[in-house]
């Protein structure tokens, strides 16, 4: 079909450009790019006057003016509470969206329409931009929100045990506070989607019933405009190199992976991270396959829109089969007459199928409770779509145009008798080379930032892996000839083969792009070290540093090292501040708000 002059708004040369792009996009990227158009509609829509819309339950009016506060870890909920206010801004709404960390608690009072879009970190906390809004609403200087309309989008990982609990907290407590549903609560698994549109087409149908009207459909989630590849739509990145960053005698394997970016259009900044989707062990595959009898080429629908694959194929790159979760043995147990799986889900037998589901996979699951007699199309329909895994990002973009460079850690251990693998680290250190492609995509962080001003000194500390995005912070620093200081801690296991990137570490440091750097091996020792403890012994410095003005950055495993880095920050600023406990907790606190100490803890 050719779009003619004459009966459209278009010039000879924008037609002629338009049927020349318009054959060659794939029904993706059209469906992209009406969203994307949809969205953009709202940047002309007039601002109109401050209106009012009725309540008919109530006979108050509610305001057309909506506030969206988000909590993000990771940067999904920001995505989707940004995409929210677009949304919504073109159907003529007012929308403030904001940070629960740079919302004023005090406004709260005002706000008649709120969206509370928030993930659920680790076992069941707020995302640390979360944390002060979540004390303040659940604290005594919480006001009554009587004229409150408001609905949460929760997000979480259904394979953990307090799934969505931050936004299952939230919903309560405004409820608690006299507010008024005007959408129920969406808790949204890894796959979230389509939960969050119709999420959204939910809270604009009863913000429009409110009006006496009717809400038109919700466009598509919209990604950005930077790039036409996005978390839907990955892109298809060249493996140009894959190196072991351990010495021969370690005990670890960390690979520096470099993958190409040419021609995406994607960027980013120092404390993002890339998005990757793995595939599954095809000799995982093949046990499963033959544990159910199934006949690998068979084809099956993997989705609600139809698309058809060989299972085996569809058990490779589609679904998730490593991680078992509640609401898998609950749908599972629909599948089964075992009764030992029906006993398992009983509520008095919560802390037995916690310990069941702990390090066991679907091939563990369908040994242990067949015999299955279901096809092979019932049994895949109850499987979680395969998730994305998050690496922080080990590159600077200045420094490596059309690169982004990460670091992995192999993960293999026993578990139940079986050897284990990491989906993502072992697809990564054995199968993947040169030439190959991964798909990927980008995730903001903005809550993992360099200082604007890069006289700002910094302090970095991160473990094993954890250095991955202060190799890019030092990259981008020594691109833009920052003067500010910077000081790393970095620990691992031996001296020898642990050290991760020493060889550029020692360079940066004799050129000054690196300030200052303390080590720990915590195996080269007969009493193990680390981190903390060299921390704890430039106890004066360290606060003298923060004192400057220098922002303290943690990255890593969240359960242990970020924990205790925590509470030893807070004995330095008590002991070296000559504070009180109290005190010095409130100071870290408030260096948070300020945004002086972030994490990026997993």
């Amino acid at each position: 079909m050719q779009l003619q002059v004459l009966n459209s708004p278009f010039n000879q040369e924008q037609a002629e450009l338009l049927n020349s792009l318009l054959p060659t996009l794939t029904e993706t990227q059209k469906v992209w790019l009406t969203g994307y158009l949809a969205a953009s509609q709202s940047v002309t829509v007039p601002e109109e006057p401050k209106a009012e819309l009725p309540a008919e339950s109530t006979g108050q009016t509610i305001s057309k003016e909506v506030t969206i506060l988000y909590g993000s870890q990771t940067g999904n909920a920001a995505g989707l509470a940004e995409n929210a206010g677009k949304t919504l801004e073109g159907r003529g709404y007012q929308v403030t969206v904001s940070s629960m960390n740079d919302f004023k608690p005090n406004n709260l009072k005002k706000v008649q329409n709120l969206l509370i879009v928030v993930s659920t970190h680790g076992e069941g906390t707020p995302p640390d931009n979360a944390l002060s809004f979540h004390e303040f609403l659940h604290g005594r200087r919480a006001p009554k929100l009587e004229d409150l309309h408001f609905s949460v989008l929760s997000l979480g990982d259904s394979s953990y045990e307090f799934f969505c609990q931050t936004g299952k907290e939230f919903d309560q407590r405004l409820g608690e506070l006299g507010g008024t549903r005007v959408y129920p609560r969406t808790d949204c698994d890894l796959d979230y989607d389509e939960p969050a549109a119709e999420w959204l087409e939910g809270v604009l149908a009863g913000l429009s019933e409110a009006q006496g009207g009717s809400a038109a459909p919700v466009p598509a989630v919209i990604e950005s405009a930077e790039s036409a590849y996005s978390r839907t739509n990955p892109f298809k990145a060249e493996v140009l190199e894959t190196i072991n960053l351990n010495g021969r005698g370690s005990n670890k394997e960390t690979r520096h992976i470099e993958l190409s970016l040419e021609g995406s259009g994607l960027t980013f900044e120092p404390g993002d991270s890339l998005g990757v989707y793995p595939t599954n062990d095809p000799a995982l595959v093949d046990m499963l396959l033959d544990q159910m009898n199934w006949d690998p080429e068979k084809s099956v629908t993997i989705n609600k829109q139809g698309d058809i694959l060989a299972i085996k194929e569809a058990l490779i790159s589609h679904f998730e089969i490593t991680v078992l979760t509640k609401p898998l043995l609950e749908q599972a147990a629909q599948l089964s007459k075992n009764k030992d799986l029906q006993e398992l889900l009983l509520s008095d037998n919560a802390e037995k199928l916690k310990r069941y589901l702990e390090g066991r996979d679907l091939l563990d699951l369908v040994r242990d409770f067949g015999p299955w007699e279901v096809s092979s199309q019932e049994f895949i329909s109850i499987l979680r779509k395969m998730p994305a895994r998050l690496y922080s990002i080990a590159s600077s973009l200045s420094a490596n145009p059309d690169e982004v460079h990460l670091t992995i850690g192999a993960v293999r251990y026993e578990s139940h008798g079986r050897e284990r693998n990491g989906v993502c680290s072992i697809l990564c250190a054995e199968r993947l080379q040169p030439g190959d492609t991964l798909p990927v995509y980008i995730q903001r962080n903005q809550n993992f930032k360099l200082p604007k001003n890069p006289e700002t000194p910094i302090i970095m500390i991160g473990p094993g892996t954890g250095i991955a995005p202060f190799r890019s912070f030092i990259q981008e620093r020594e691109e833009m000839g920052a003067e500010g200081k910077s000081w790393l801690f970095f620990g691992d296991q031996h001296f020898v083969t642990d050290f991760l990137y020493q060889t550029e570490w020692q360079k940066w440091l004799e050129n000054r792009a690196l300030t200052k750097m303390d080590v720990a091996f915590s195996r080269d020792t007969e009493q193990k070290v680390y981190v903390q403890h060299r921390m704890l012994e430039h106890s004066k410095e360290l606060f003298e540093w923060i004192l400057d003005g220098a922002v303290v950055y943690i990255c890593g495993d969240e359960k242990n090292m970020a924990h205790d880095v925590h509470h030893t920050l807070i004995e330095i600023i008590e002991k070296e501040g000559g504070m009180s406990r109290e005190k010095a907790e409130e100071y870290l606190a408030d260096m948070q708000q300020q945004k002086r100490y972030q994490r990026d803890v997993y």
